[in-house]
């Protein structure tokens, strides 16, 4: 439960910072606001990078198992076979 909600938290804070650059880029025009722009969207790299790299950790360690299509591909091949 503790994963789950720092990967939300996340989630959140790069829609957060995507949205500011957003607004930054439709209201103001002038260079500070520029700036500011490229900071949010500099942090909002950052964080997802961030986050894929945890995400990862958490996969390579056994933390968190994938499911879906993923899991298939890495499944032993006696798993696979259906008879």
């Amino acid at each position: 439960m503790f994963i789950k909600t720092i990967v939300i938290i996340a989630f959140l804070a790069i829609i957060a910072s995507l949205g500011s650059a957003l607004f930054r880029l439709v209201k103001h025009k002038d260079t500070a606001d520029s700036q500011k722009m490229l900071k949010a969207l500099t942090f909002r790299i950052g964080l997802s990078v961030a986050l894929f790299i945890f995400m990862v950790i958490l996969v390579a360690t056994g933390v968190i198992e994938p499911t879906g299509l993923g899991a298939r591909i890495h499944a032993p091949s006696s798993e696979l076979k259906t008879n």
